[in-house]
């Protein structure tokens, strides 16, 4: 596996677009009562990927800058969003995305952040946003419940431990004096034997075919669905998880 994280999934894209779930419309409800978000804001989502994030505020009307340095992440999502005018893609990184200085209103960061490095992203967060310079970074952060996702995540521990997190202390020295909040929204997918399959192979730490592991992986998947489903489905339960605050200098 590459330790360039801006390739980790180069491989992965086709089951990413298939399976990774999408994030609550009330996302951008929540922005515009507590971040001014209107439909004539302008953002740019780094580490845009597939456009899942960015398709939520394109339906609200803003203008969205997807910055994706992964080639064939970058391809999907122009693929994905290719029938939006307000979309714009780019081949950058957070901690050079190419955008003028005072560009934006709001920048975006979904299942990403934690791959940037955050001194040189925090620097040019602050050069390409406009005051009062508004961040908002988003997870979708499995639940461990009862029945399936407990059975899930115990496979996942097995199979690598993931790093789709920032610690409280991280994001207080990121954000700077004026601090951050953060609201938890419901999410969920429904997923066949195949979906899981996918859902699984999406993430970075899963062995992929003709690695080891990968059999047994799949074997330990398939029994857990067949213990697990019902009228042929399991529900993979989230907590989306938004912190958005406005960047210090």
């Amino acid at each position: 596996m590459t330790h360039d994280p801006t390739q980790r999934f180069s491989s992965r894209v086709a089951d990413y677009v298939r399976c990774r779930p999408s994030y609550p419309t009330d996302i951008v409800n929540l922005l515009a009562r507590e971040c001014g978000l209107t439909p004539n804001s302008r953002i740019a989502d780094i580490g845009s990927g597939t456009g899942l994030l960015a398709r939520l505020f394109l339906d609200f009307g803003c203008e969205v800058v997807g910055i994706e340095p992964n080639s064939g992440m970058r391809q999907a999502g122009e693929r994905m969003l290719a029938d939006q005018t307000r979309f714009l893609s780019i081949d950058g990184r957070a901690e050079s995305t190419t955008l003028p200085a005072c560009s934006v209103d709001v920048v975006t960061a979904a299942q990403a952040f934690h791959w940037f490095e955050p001194e040189q992203t925090r620097a040019e967060f602050l050069r390409i946003l406009r005051p009062p310079n508004w961040v908002v970074l988003v997870w979708n952060e499995r639940l461990r419940a009862p029945g399936f996702m407990t059975a899930y995540e115990d496979l996942v521990a097995r199979f690598g431990p993931e790093r789709e997190y920032v610690a409280a202390q991280e994001l207080t020295q990121f954000f700077g004096a004026a601090g951050w909040r953060m609201e938890k929204l419901p999410n969920q997918q429904l997923f066949d034997l195949d979906g899981l399959r996918g859902r699984f192979l999406s993430s970075s730490y899963a062995p992929l075919p003709a690695t080891p592991g990968y059999v047994s992986a799949m074997e330990e998947l398939e029994r857990i669905f067949a213990e697990r489903e019902a009228e042929g489905v399991v529900t993979m339960l989230y907590r989306t998880e938004v912190y958005f605050g406005k960047l210090q200098a």
